[in-house]
């Protein structure tokens, strides 16, 4: 049971601060990393830190940062071949993180925002899966033609619609699972109201819809059956960077093991937990073997 994952991968270069700026002032800070990010990249090592066969299908430059981020998904365990190599330089995401772990990012697209036209290769990996995971930091005709492929072929399709955008109606009808935040919710739904009320209304454009709720928890909803939420772990947090990435990875990664809906809020809620806890993305997001411990631990019994 595998799963792949279309989308981004940048370097990340990660400023820490006591604070984020105001529009127009400037702070000082000596710390500053670079690592492996970007969407795509963050949960498609979170799918295979979780223990699911996994492929990522996007795109890296011809440097150095692409170098790096194709050995970051082939370390932690993501098949890396079908992933293509253009000229110029790959995606770069400058993100600062204040002393409370919130953080602001800008992302620069490089190879990603080339990403377009799937080949015959690429689009047969698609149909072979049987979850496909999505994002929007590729361009969103390359995300829509593949969820008509991996609906043809029968194939599960989830999308973090994140950074939000206006999902067009040939992308709704080809998908399975809508997974956002609140604030997500709400534009998906163009209302507000309580999570359970946002939900209904997403569910008559999508057969599912999942919410993550911070430290509220989660909430999944699909039609013909009564709600699931979960409370989520009481963390002190050190660094948002790609907690949704790692919860939306683990939450693929728990489908295609074949756990039940709870379960599989619960497994997503601890691999975050978790991921904030630690600085960085791709840096942060655990190994199979802590988020069975965490998962013990955060929900005893």
């Amino acid at each position: 049971m595998s799963v792949v994952v279309l989308g981004s991968a940048n370097l990340d270069v990660v400023i820490a601060l006591q604070r984020i700026p105001s529009p127009g002032e400037t702070v000082l800070t000596d710390t500053i990393s670079r690592g492996c990010g970007g969407k795509g990249a963050n949960q498609a090592v979170a799918v295979a830190r979780s223990g699911a066969p996994t492929t990522f299908l996007g795109a890296v430059g011809n440097d150095d940062a692409g170098r790096m981020l194709l050995d970051g998904l082939a370390g932690a365990g993501a098949d890396v071949s079908a992933v293509r190599r253009t000229d110029g330089s790959s995606g770069t995401a400058y993100v600062m993180v204040d002393a409370q772990g919130e953080n602001a990012i800008v992302v620069i697209g490089g190879a990603n925002a080339g990403y377009t036209d799937l080949t015959e290769a690429e689009a047969d990996i698609i149909r072979r899966a049987d979850v496909l995971l999505m994002q929007f930091e590729v361009p969103i005709e390359t995300v829509t033609a593949a969820a008509s492929i991996a609906r043809a072929a029968g194939v599960q399709v989830m999308l973090n619609a994140a950074p939000y955008a206006e999902l067009p109606a040939d992308l709704l009808e080809n998908l399975d699972l809508l997974i956002v935040n609140e604030h997500e919710a709400a534009l998906s739904a163009g209302t507000q109201g309580t999570p359970e009320e946002v939900a209904t209304v997403i569910l008559g454009s999508v057969p599912g819809v999942l919410i993550t709720l911070g430290a509220a928890g989660s909430l999944l909803a699909t039609r013909g059956t009564e709600p699931v939420r979960i409370n989520a772990p009481h963390v002190t947090a050190v660094d948002t960077t790609g907690a949704g990435d790692t919860f939306s990875g683990a939450y693929a990664a728990a489908t295609v093991e074949g756990l039940p809906a709870v379960e599989r809020l619960r497994f997503a809620s601890a691999a975050a937990a978790l991921a904030v806890q630690e600085r960085g993305a791709v840096d942060a997001i655990p190994d199979r073997a802590r988020i069975d411990e965490a998962l013990r631990h955060y929900y005893p019994g």
